[in-house]
């Protein structure tokens, strides 16, 4: 297939084809679990490009025998909020068909009435086996095709595995090919490299066994790099921490063993992370920059959930202590780390060894926010934070269990670390209490029930310097 052939929608269409797709866009976006911008209206669209994966101008396709693969990247134009920009850029590979069989009509995104595609049905290709196939072959026989640039490293890719959609995840939706392969597929993209894909990369090139090595991704050929989708090994028979937690409280067993083994797991990949990439110091200016930037975003988040508003000043001790360490002198070196850490994040295999996986960071913070070099003490904040949830989500409430996790995870982690972080204890509560706030926000918006969860522990923290 040739490169004109292969973006022929996009160079000929250009005009009619997403006001075309719009009407079916406006319904189907907002409901999906990963679009980030529920409970604002969608004012309008914008192509930033479009190819053709498997073409679907062809006579085929109408006649009702063929099938075609569009991927598409498309500005969704929104209300600017405070915490929101006014549009986001997202990644769909839209199926097409004359019709839909019975067993893809849970992807229906409906039929087209005009434009290049009028009378075709179009849906969402990843639930398709055969269109996912077709993503696998690509990465075996790297290259260019339209607008998108598949790059490969390492060995070949094995041919022929069957796909399957995996619907746990929420920000992004993954593909697991037979049992070798994990494909994540971002869906809200943001210019520059994902740090799912650059942490990755540079863990390898350090010899770090705790993170999957990519073994191939896609992009644009656009002049800033857009990272869509990177393909790792898969870790057959690993088993999710957070399941793994929730089942050693449900059956009164101890989890100290598992969680200083996560803290080793973790500090090892700090080391490497250390080693691979840049570690500037944060001075005085830059630590009264992080102290604010807390401040800032409590007082936000107080400004939305009125629970928070009494805790607001006993929780600003924490990051004012901070900012009067970064006054009297202290400095410390920041690096690049996972950004987004906690339970289930983490795979552990039968033999007990603990992998660490998506390094995306949040996703709902700036993707220049999330490759900025941070404190390790971030990560080892959020992981305390996981050990506390946890907990709490079984009834009665294990505190104790808890806390010896928490031990344990700093235990492990200094062994490795060489330094243990309760050893800066300023530090170490500041960074649990921002995670807190935003536990705070981010239940009070999409999980009001577990609310009391984050509001137990802004109650010890607000607290802790009584």
């Amino acid at each position: 297939m040739s490169e004109a052939a292969s973006t022929r929608v996009a160079l000929t269409d250009s005009t009619t084809l997403l006001p075309s797709l719009a009407p079916l866009l406006h319904q189907w976006l907002p409901r999906q679990r990963w679009f980030a911008g529920k409970g604002r209206p969608v004012t309008a669209f914008s192509l930033v490009s479009a190819t053709e994966i498997l073409p679907v101008g062809t006579e085929s396709v109408a006649a009702g025998t063929g099938t075609g693969l569009l991927h598409l990247l498309v500005r969704v134009h929104q209300p600017a909020t405070p915490a929101q920009p006014p549009d986001d850029c997202y990644q769909l590979l839209l199926g097409v068909r004359a019709a839909l069989p019975p067993r893809l009509a849970p992807a229906l995104i409906g039929q087209v009435t005009e434009g290049p595609l009028a009378g075709r049905t179009v849906y969402e290709g990843l639930h398709d086996p055969r269109l996912a196939e077709l993503l696998l072959e690509r990465f075996r026989t790297p290259g260019t095709l339209g607008s998108l640039l598949f790059a490969r490293s390492g060995p070949a890719i094995a041919a022929g595995l069957a796909p399957r959609l995996l619907d746990t995840e929420q920000s992004n939706t993954s593909l697991v090919y037979g049992d070798a392969y994990i494909l994540k597929i971002f869906r809200r993209i943001f210019p520059g490299t994902n740090p799912d894909l650059e942490l990755p990369l540079a863990l390898a090139q350090e010899g770090c066994g705790r993170v999957p090595a990519p073994v191939a991704w896609f992009e644009t050929t656009t002049s800033r790099p857009l990272t869509l989708g990177v393909l790792q090994p898969f870790l057959s028979g690993a088993e999710d921490g957070w399941q793994l937690a929730l089942r050693a409280l449900a059956g009164g067993r101890d989890f100290t063993d598992e969680a200083h083994a996560l803290g080793r797991a973790t500090a090892e990949v700090h080391n490497a992370l250390a080693a691979a990439l840049p570690t500037p110091a944060l001075h005085r200016a830059q630590t009264e920059r992080l102290a604010a930037s807390m401040v800032r975003r409590l007082e936000a988040a107080a400004q939305s959930v009125p629970e928070l508003v009494p805790y607001v000043p006993g929780l600003r001790t924490a990051f004012d202590a901070v900012a009067a360490l970064g006054d009297r002198g202290r400095d410390w070196a920041a690096q690049r780390v996972h950004g987004d850490l906690h339970l289930g994040q983490t795979l552990r295999a039968a033999d007990g060894f603990w992998s660490l996986i998506d390094f995306e960071g949040e996703p709902a913070r700036p993707l220049r926010e999330r490759r900025r070099p941070q404190l390790p003490v971030r990560d080892i904040a959020g992981m305390l934070r996981s050990f506390d949830y946890a907990a709490r989500s079984h009834r009665p409430w294990n505190a104790d269990w808890a806390a010896r996790c928490r031990t344990a995870y700093c235990e492990g982690y200094a062994r490795a670390a060489g330094f243990d972080p309760r050893s800066e204890p300023e530090l170490l509560r500041a960074h649990e209490t921002d995670k807190a706030v935003y536990e705070v926000l981010y239940e009070a918006r999409h999980r009001p029930d577990w609310l009391p969860v984050p509001m137990a522990a802004i109650h010890r923290l607000a607290a802790a310097d009584d």
